[in-house]
C-alpha cells in the first residue's frame, strides 16, 4: 500500500488536488459559504480521476503485480488523505476566521464550528460513496459520478445551510454558533463516524464492481 499511495501521489493525482489545497484560506472570507470550499477538493478528485482515465491510468495500475481491489483500495485512500488534509488545514484558519470576525454573523452560510465540520464530513462521505461507486461500475464512464455526485453535493449544502441558516428554528440557533462549543462534539464524532464508514462502504462496494469489469 506505501508503495501504490507512492505511486497515486507521484503519478497519478492531477495538481488541482494540491492547488486546492490552498482553498481554506477562504475561511478568512466573511460572509462566505463555506462548504465551497470542500467542494473544490471533491471537484479536484473529479479531475485526477478524469485525467487518469485519458492516461489509462487505471489499466496501468492494474497491470502491476498487485490485485484488482488494491487498484481501488489506493485510489480510495488517495483521495480521503486529500479531504483529510483539507480539513486540517482549514482548522487553524476557520479559528483566525473567528477571531477577525467577531460576533460571528455570517450572511451566506454556516458560521465554522465543529458542528459545520461534522457536517462537511458527511458530505464527503457521500461523495464517496457516490462518485468513486459509479465510475467502478465501468472503470471509466465519468458522466454518471459526476452528476450524480454533483447533485448530491448541491442538494447537501443546500438543505444544511437551509437547516443551520436559512430555517429559524432551535436547530439553526444551535448550530449557526460561531466558536468552539462543547455542544457540538456529538455533531462533529457522529460526522466522523459517518465519514469513515461511508468511504470504507465505497471502497468495499468500488472494488466489488471492479472486479467484474473487463478491462
Amino acid at each position: 500500500m506505501k508503495n501504490l499511495l507512492y505511486k497515486e501521489l507521484r503519478l497519478s493525482v492531477h495538481p488541482t488536488m494540491y492547488i486546492f489545497l490552498a482553498m481554506p484560506l477562504m475561511m478568512l472570507i466573511p460572509n462566505y459559504p463555506y462548504y465551497i470550499i470542500f467542494m473544490y477538493t471533491c471537484l479536484a478528485v473529479y479531475f485526477t480521476f478524469l485525467i487518469g482515465r485519458e492516461q489509462n491510468d487505471t489499466f496501468y495500475t492494474a497491470t502491476l503485480p498487485i490485485k484488482k481491489t488494491d487498484v481501488v483500495k489506493g485510489r480510495v485512500a488517495t483521495v480521503a488523505l486529500f479531504e483529510l488534509a483539507s480539513v486540517l488545514i482549514s482548522v487553524p484558519l476557520s479559528a483566525i476566521s473567528v477571531k477577525i470576525n467577531p460576533g460571528g454573523g455570517n450572511a451566506a452560510g454556516i458560521e465554522p464550528n465543529l458542528a459545520f465540520y461534522g457536517l462537511v464530513f458527511v458530505m464527503m462521505g457521500g461523495f464517496n460513496l457516490i462518485f468513486t461507486t459509479e465510475f467502478y461500475r465501468t472503470g471509466y464512464k465519468l458522466f454518471r459520478p459526476m452528476i450524480f455526485s454533483a447533485i448530491f453535493i448541491f442538494v447537501y449544502i443546500g438543505a444544511a445551510e437551509t437547516l443551520a441558516q436559512f430555517w429559524n428554528s432551535p436547530i439553526s440557533e444551535f448550530l449557526d454558533r460561531a466558536g468552539i462549543f462543547a455542544e457540538h462534539l456529538p455533531i462533529l464524532a457522529a460526522g466522523i463516524i459517518i465519514y469513515a464508514v461511508m468511504t470504507f462502504c465505497a471502497y468495499k462496494i468500488s472494488a466489488k464492481r471492479f472486479e467484474k469489469v473487463d478491462l
